[in-house]
């Protein structure tokens, strides 16, 4: 089954070199195209797509407001942030409104079209840059309140190399690369880590290990 992927942002000229560059993957199908919040809300009502391409400076209705209600109206639709902008306000505003993903403008197509895929399967994902950016922020947090307790059941040797990794920004397939392991096995060790850190997706392992001081 094709991912179906709805294209939200005001820029005509970058929504036509999205599509174009879509339009290659076979597994890949752009259904419709937004140039504003409120017309992306409508499209996604009625077009059901698993994964939105949201700008966050649209008019009529920005992509915080469009996202937090997406969310609100199908969770089962996954939005991921595509953006010039990288301050930190717009930043965690997009994330607290529900995104799953956060990329750069500047980013790879290669790096986007993993991230549909990523996403799609359920996972987060975010730039490198935009994970430092949170985990220093819940950093901050964390030291303004006592230490959490240890961990009910410790993450294994291997558990914390991975955990570390993606407190780094990485996938999977990087993950995987990189502690030379099946892309598989990297999924299964992610499913504990989320489980023993009582997270539900990347990011939060990623806060959460920062916050407990597990990498």
């Amino acid at each position: 089954m094709k991912i179906k992927i709805l294209l939200a942002d005001d820029q005509a000229l970058f929504r036509e070199g999205l599509r174009l560059l879509l339009s290659t993957q076979p597994d890949l199908e752009v259904v419709g195209e937004a140039h504003n919040g409120e017309e992306a809300l409508r499209l996604a009502a009625s077009l059901q797509p698993h994964v939105v391409l949201m700008d966050m400076r649209m008019p009529v209705l920005d992509g915080v407001e469009a996202t937090r209600r997406l969310a609100e109206r199908q969770p089962a639709c996954r939005v991921i942030v595509l953006t010039t902008f990288d301050d930190d306000e717009l930043v965690f505003d997009g994330l607290r409104a529900g995104a799953v993903g956060y990329l750069l403008k500047a980013s790879s197509s290669a790096r986007l079209l993993e991230a549909i895929r990523s996403v799609a399967r359920g996972e987060s994902i975010l730039e490198p840059a935009i994970t430092a950016k949170v985990v220093a922020e819940f950093a901050r947090l964390a030291n303004q309140r006592p230490r959490l307790p240890p961990l009910a059941e410790p993450l294994s040797e291997r558990e914390t190399e991975v955990l570390r990794l993606v407190a780094r920004g990485a996938t999977n397939r990087e993950i995987a690369a990189a502690l030379t392991l099946a892309e598989g096995t990297v999924r299964n060790h992610l499913t504990n880590i989320l489980g023993k850190l009582g997270v539900s997706d990347r990011t939060q392992a990623a806060v959460k290990a920062k916050e407990w001081g597990l990498v």
